[in-house]
């Protein structure tokens, strides 16, 4: 693309795009990115290629123009790109919940296909209020989470985020009132599980549901937590008769070396909430799953059904490019993959923990974390990544990477390094 037209095509970007946590006007210049494959994202200023480190916010599992995935858009493009889901029903959406309710824990039987992750969570939530509503206890309408967690922008989710210094911190007041239990440690700790065993019992005549990020808090903080918190929390709420709802928005589909995170703990949760890479990255698109006791406790209330209808719901172009990442992901060795990125990041990262202000490092599955001491600066950290050759997005004291799953090993290796440098500049 030749200079003057970037040029015009950033100026008219700072002028009326509104990017994502971002001010209007802009006042950071974004890179525009002509087109992307495999692992690299081509820039239309001609300056080269990044190997992206982030998988277009965890996505990105499969590269970009990935020929089975555009193969399945193109034919299903060729039938009908959408069709309205009330009242008519069709393959890819069927196909496709069938996929999910293979692949997630036993016990999971339904499927709610929504437009986004915290569209799923919305779903989640309403789902949970309504099942003590059908059976005569609307007093159950309060949900716990433990501080640290993030599960998205819209109204019950940003609720359920961390009330102090996350980024919703400016609604407080305004947003429904949940429960909070101590951030969950590092590793297991019984005096934390009877911290959470507390809570439950204290507060179960009012809590419609627990909700939590399994073993990974994506956006609040990329933090790890031992799976064995996740046994703790069935275990109490089913001795309290409370529901369990695991977010699974960031780690399903085998980011942390399980397809699913609830797999590290054996549990099945009474509602999960999937979304991200359950399309490769290609369109937006996200589910929520619940067990027959929600769906069968709903359908005896007074109002029987679920209120809830979005007008792309079930959409069967993201429904058959959804098929075909699941498909691309399960009849390869993906844990072997993960395992590789794994052992890459770990020696890349080592070196990492020597650098002046940083934290901690840690590495769980295709995820690699570098936290600072400080927070971050955001525009020199991400100029230091591009030196190196790579995307990377880091966000508060974070300087972190998701890859694809596709990432070879010396690009691996390369991520590893620009991590590095954004930590050793921001």
């Amino acid at each position: 693309m030749p200079e003057p037209r970037v040029a015009e095509l950033l100026e008219l970007d700072r002028r009326h795009v509104w990017h994502p946590y971002g001010p209007m006007p802009g006042q950071t210049e974004p890179l525009v990115v002509e087109s992307a494959s495999g692992v690299r994202l081509r820039l239309a200023d001609g300056s080269g290629e990044l190997v992206d480190g982030m998988s277009s916010w965890w996505s990105a599992i499969h590269g970009y123009n990935h020929p089975v995935l555009n193969e399945a858009a193109t034919e299903q493009l060729a039938r009908m790109s959408h069709v309205m889901f009330g009242g008519l029903t069709h393959e890819p959406a069927v196909r496709l919940a069938k996929k999910l309710v293979d692949l997630t824990p036993d016990g999971l039987e339904h499927v709610f296909l929504a437009d986004s992750g915290s569209v799923s969570v919305e779903v989640a939530v309403k789902m949970c209020l309504q099942y003590w509503r059908s059976l005569g206890r609307p007093a159950k309408q309060r949900l716990l989470t433990w501080r640290g967690g993030y599960h998205g922008d819209t109204w019950q989710p940003m609720s359920v985020c961390d009330p102090d210094g996350g980024m919703h911190e400016l609604w407080s007041g305004v947003l429904p009132r949940q429960v909070f239990a101590e951030a969950p440690p590092a590793e297991y700790e019984e005096s934390y599980a009877a911290h959470l065993r507390d809570m439950i019992a204290r507060h179960a005549h009012e809590l419609a549901a627990v909700i939590v990020e399994p073993v990974v808090q994506g956006a609040g903080g990329m933090r790890f937590h031992s799976p064995a918190f996740l046994r703790v929390l069935r275990a109490a709420c089913d001795e309290h008769d409370v529901l369990l709802v695991l977010d699974e928005i960031a780690t399903g589909f085998g980011r942390t070396g399980e397809l699913f995170a609830a797999g590290h703990a054996g549990v099945t949760p009474d509602v999960m909430c999937l979304g991200k890479a359950l399309t490769g990255g290609y369109m937006t698109m996200a589910a929520t799953l619940c067990t027959p006791r929600v769906a069968e406790g709903i359908s005896r209330g007074e109002v029987p059904v679920l209120a809830h209808g979005p007008t792309f719901m079930g959409n069967p172009l993201a429904a058959a490019v959804a098929c075909a990442s699941i498909d691309l992901l399960t009849c390869q060795d993906w844990r072997g993959e993960i395992t590789r990125i794994e052992t890459g990041l770990r020696t890349g990262l080592s070196e990492a923990a020597s650098i002046p202000g940083v934290k901690d490092v840690r590495v769980l599955g295709a995820i690699g974390v570098v936290q600072l001491d400080h927070p971050v600066d955001m525009r020199s950290a991400t100029r230091a990544a591009v030196r190196e050759g790579v995307w990377l997005r880091p966000f508060r004291d974070l300087v972190y990477t998701m890859p694809p799953y596709v990432t070879g090993d010396e690009d691996v290796a390369r991520i590893a390094r620009a991590v590095c440098a954004a930590a050793r500049e921001g």
